[in-house]
């Protein structure tokens, strides 16, 4: 037995279940924080709410901190993986792997601060709108021509005097001043640094390690291309179920709770790539023992010559003549 692949495996056998135990306990902690995160209509509404639950905005920012860090995991140990099985893996994107999630951590945690602080100045008052009346106004009547009697009719209450136009004016005017305490809150520019980095530092690593687990037979051609659909799908926040459905999936794989268990590369310890479509076809056109050499006809005269157009009995023949 080649020790290079003992050590493989049994380093491997070692992190498995912390892994595994990583990338369920991230998955859970992130839809366990949707809920607790406060919402609104627009960036005024969010800022009211989240002044409101303070408590929430704090205890989703951790448990989303806490989610990233335990994420880092899985990436680690997969890259790990694929590098000890190709040579052709770039051990210097080791740095990338590791840096992604920690800066989507770091942004989560900032970000407390963040929406903390623009909220209390957004309540308080202390943030005006750059917006003006009259260019709040302009903005409302191009609205207005364009919905039509539909103009704001739940969001205004004329037994107060309201009316569509004033509500959406007021509206306008508030989310300006929200979006202002949220782009003036001083940690706003390193928040938004971390998670630039870390986003499209996620989508590399996913990209980079899903494509080289499908090449070593780690995963297979439909796990590994989820898997760069799931670095992808950071960017797009509809589809991060799919991020999430990736890193549940490779953590029962670590645990070994998936049908038919890991791929045969894992035992291994060296790459065994999936069959191509073609090799599979190829598999099966095989008769079942292979090929027969001893039935396939001779081609030519056996001296490398051209063929002379005559059936083989018939050459056969004048040779022994």
């Amino acid at each position: 037995m080649d020790s290079s692949r003992a050590e493989i495996r049994a380093r491997e056998a070692r992190w498995t279940v912390p892994v595994g135990l990583a990338s369920l306990a991230g998955v859970i902690l992130l839809i366990v924080m949707r809920p607790l995160n406060v919402s609104g209509d627009g960036a005024a509404d969010l800022l009211t709410e989240a002044h409101a639950h303070s408590g929430s905005v704090v205890l989703s920012g951790l448990l989303q901190t806490l989610a990233f860090l335990l994420l880092a995991l899985p990436l680690v140990f997969l890259f790990r993986a694929v590098q000890a099985r190709s040579a052709s893996v770039r051990p210097q994107l080791i740095g990338l792997v590791i840096a992604a999630p920690l800066f989507l951590a770091a942004s989560s945690a900032v970000s407390i601060a963040v929406t903390t602080d623009a909220a209390d100045s957004y309540v308080a008052g202390d943030v005006k709108p750059e917006l003006t009346a009259a260019e709040a106004r302009e903005e409302c009547v191009e609205e207005r021509k364009d919905e039509g009697a539909d103009f704001l009719k739940d969001e205004y209450d004329p037994a107060q005097g309201e009316t569509p136009q004033r509500a959406c004016e007021d509206r306008k005017l508030a989310d300006d001043a929200a979006k202002r305490a949220t782009r003036e809150a001083s940690l706003a520019p390193l928040a938004t640094g971390l998670s630039l980095a870390g986003l499209f530092g996620i989508v590399a690593s996913l990209l980079y390690i899903g494509l080289w687990a499908m090449r070593t037979g780690l995963l297979s051609r439909f796990w590994g291309s989820l898997a760069m659909v799931a670095g992808i799908s950071f960017l797009l926040g509809p589809l991060f179920l799919v991020a999430l459905v990736w890193f549940g999936y490779f953590g029962l794989l670590c645990l070994g709770f998936v049908p038919n268990g890991r791929p045969p590369a894992w035992e291994a310890g060296e790459a065994i790539p999936w069959p191509t479509p073609g090799d599979r076809a190829a598999a099966e056109l095989e008769p079942e023992g292979g090929w027969d050499e001893s039935n396939v006809p001779d081609v030519g005269d056996g001296d490398g010559g051209e063929d002379d157009g005559e059936p083989p009995e018939r050459r056969k023949r004048k040779q022994r003549d």
